[in-house]
C-alpha cells in the first residue's frame, strides 16, 4: 500500500479498494490516457457555468488521481487527496471554501486550489472519478444551485465516459475480429480450402475466393446453389444433391466427393448450424477441398507399386537365369563371383536410375554413361559416342543396359579396349519410333570365332526378348566385334 493511501482514513481506503470499483477501473483503462476534446469541452463548460477559473475531471485510482481533462491548470495527476475524499462524501458535493484551512490536505494534494467543489462521477454504477471546479482564492458563494449544476454535469461526464469506453471496446473487438478474419482467410488460402455458408431457404451461398476459383466462378457477384450445380459434372450433380437432401433429412453431417467441369475433383463437408423453431434446417456451413493433386498422387503411387512389383518379378527371373548360365560357364567359385557380380551390378545401376525417375524411363546418354563409360576411363579417349539423347522405357532400359554392359566388359577383357590401340564407336539414330544403335570395335586383337564370350553372346541376344520387334545382330569380324541393335520405342 502506498504512503498516500496509507495516510487516508480507513473509510476512504475501503471505498477506493472495493472490488467492484477496482474491476470498473480496469475496464475504464480501455480509453487510454490520450487527450479527449469532448471531455475538455465538458470541463470548460463546468468551470464557466460555475464561475471558476479552473475545472478538472479526474479518475481516482488506487494510488493517485489521473487527470482525464483539465481547464485552467496543468499537470497529469496528483497524489490521492481531494478526489478520494470526494468519493466518500455523503453530501452531493464536497465543498471546501478554503483548502489551506483543512488539515487533511498537504500542499501536494490540493495543488493550486484554495477553493474546491467536487462531486463523484459514476461509471456503470461505480464511483470512478470526480468532476470539480477550483479557484486560486477562498470562496463562500457556492450554494445548492451551483452544486446541482455540478452534479448534472458530472452525470453527463459519466454517461460520456461509458459511451467512450463501450466504443473503445467495440473498436478493439472489431480490430481483433478483423485480424482473426484475415488470419482465418490466409489459413484457408494457404491450405487451398474453400469455405461456404449455404442458406437452405433462399438457395444463396456465401463463399470465399478459393471456393469461387475451385468452381471457376466470377470473382464478384452472388452465388446460388444452382451456380455450383451448373459447374459440377452432370453425372455427379445428382449424387451431390442426394447427399445434401439425406444430410438435412437425417440431421447428419453432409459429405460428398464430385468432379467439376474443369476436371478437378472436390470434396465437400458441411453441417447445419441453424434451424427454425420446429427444427427444420435453415443454414449449413462447411468447407470444400480440392482433392485433385492428392488423388493423382495416390493413383501415381499405385501405378508405381504395380510397376515395381512387375519389375521385381522380371528382375528376379532375369537374375536366376543369369546365375544359372554363369554357373554353367564359370564353375570355378571365384570366376563365378566375378562374372555374376558384374552382371548383377548392371541390373542394380539400371534399377537405381529408374527409381530416381519414378520408373518413368532413362535417358540413353545416362544409360551409356553408367554401363559403358567406366570401362573406357582407364584407356584414354578411345570411346566415341555419337547420337541425340532420347528417353527409354523401363523394359528397354533394362534390356539395353545388359547388352551395353556385356559389350563393354568383353571389349575391356578381350576386344578393342584390352590393348593400347583399340577403339570403340557407339552411335545411334532415331527414325520415327525406331532406335538404330551400332557398336563397332577396331584396332584391337584379331577376332576368331566367338572366343570366351559364349554366355555374353547369349545374354546379348536374349536381353530384348520381351520387347516386340526388337533385333540384335552380333558379328565377330576379324577387325573387331560389331553389334547392330534395332529397338522400337513405342
Amino acid at each position: 500500500m502506498s504512503q498516500e493511501l496509507g495516510a487516508l482514513p480507513s473509510h476512504v481506503q475501503s471505498q477506493l479498494l472495493s472490488p467492484g470499483r477496482l474491476k470498473a477501473l480496469g475496464e475504464l483503462d480501455a480509453l487510454g490516457h490520450a487527450a479527449d476534446r469532448d471531455l475538455d469541452r465538458l470541463t470548460r463548460l463546468a468551470a464557466d457555468a460555475l464561475g471558476a477559473p479552473m475545472g478538472l475531471l479526474c479518475v481516482v485510482g488506487e494510488t493517485d488521481e489521473r487527470f482525464a481533462s483539465v481547464h485552467g491548470l496543468g499537470g497529469q495527476g496528483r497524489p490521492l487527496g481531494l478526489g478520494a475524499f470526494t468519493l466518500t462524501e455523503s453530501a452531493p458535493c464536497l465543498v471546501l471554501p478554503d483548502t489551506a484551512a483543512d488539515a487533511r490536505f498537504s500542499d501536494a494534494m490540493r495543488g493550486p486550489a484554495r477553493f474546491f467543489a467536487g462531486t463523484p462521477v459514476f461509471v456503470h454504477g461505480e464511483k470512478l472519478g470526480v468532476l470539480c471546479v477550483m479557484d486560486h482564492g477562498p470562496r463562500t458563494d457556492f450554494d445548492a444551485t451551483l452544486c446541482h449544476r455540478l452534479v448534472d454535469l458530472a452525470g453527463v461526464a459519466g454517461s460520456l465516459l461509458e459511451l467512450k469506453r463501450e466504443a473503445a471496446v467495440r473498436a478493439r473487438m472489431a480490430s481483433d475480429l478483423m485480424r482473426e478474419k484475415w488470419r482465418h482467410a490466409l489459413t484457408l488460402e494457404a491450405g487451398k480450402v474453400g469455405s461456404w455458408v449455404f442458406n437452405l431457404l433462399t438457395g444463396m451461398v456465401s463463399g470465399n475466393d478459393m471456393l469461387r476459383q475451385m468452381y471457376g466462378l466470377p470473382a464478384e457477384g452472388p452465388i446460388r446453389i444452382d451456380d455450383l450445380l451448373a459447374a459440377t459434372e452432370p453425372a455427379d450433380a445428382e449424387a451431390f444433391m442426394a447427399s445434401l437432401r439425406e444430410s438435412t433429412a437425417q440431421q447428419a453431417d453432409f459429405a460428398a466427393e464430385f468432379r467439376v467441369v474443369s476436371g478437378r475433383r472436390l470434396s465437400a463437408r458441411g453441417r447445419v448450424y441453424e434451424r427454425d423453431e420446429v427444427g427444420r434446417p435453415r443454414v449449413m456451413m462447411g468447407i470444400t477441398i480440392d482433392m485433385t493433386e492428392a488423388r493423382e498422387a495416390a493413383e501415381h503411387t499405385r501405378h508405381l507399386l504395380l510397376e515395381l512389383n512387375h519389375r521385381v518379378k522380371n528382375t528376379l527371373a532375369m537374375t536366376q537365369s543369369i546365375a544359372r548360365q554363369t554357373l554353367r560357364q564359370k564353375p570355378d567359385p571365384q570366376d563365378f563371383i566375378d562374372s555374376f557380380s558384374g552382371r548383377i551390378r548392371t541390373l542394380a545401376e539400371a534399377h537405381a536410375l529408374l527409381a530416381d525417375r519414378d520408373w518413368a524411363g532413362i535417358g540413353l546418354l545416362d544409360l551409356v554413361q553408367s554401363q559403358v563409360a567406366p570401362y573406357a576411363l582407364s584407356v584414354g579417349d578411345r570411346l566415341v559416342v555419337a547420337g541425340a539423347d532420347t528417353q527409354l522405357p523401363p523394359d528397354h532400359a533394362l534390356g539395353l543396359g545388359i547388352i551395353l554392359h556385356e559389350l563393354a566388359s568383353n571389349a575391356a577383357r578381350y576386344g578393342a579396349l584390352s590393348g593400347p590401340n583399340g577403339r570403340v564407336v557407339l552411335s545411334w539414330t532415331i527414325s520415327d519410333t525406331l532406335l538404330s544403335l551400332d557398336w563397332v570395335e577396331s584396332g584391337g586383337p584379331a577376332v576368331s570365332g566367338t572366343p570366351n564370350i559364349g554366355l555374353g553372346a547369349r545374354l546379348i541376344h536374349r536381353s530384348l526378348d520381351k520387347i516386340i520387334a526388337s533385333q540384335v545382330q552380333l558379328d565377330f569380324l576379324p577387325g573387331g566385334v560389331e553389334a547392330h541393335i534395332r529397338l522400337p520405342l513405342d
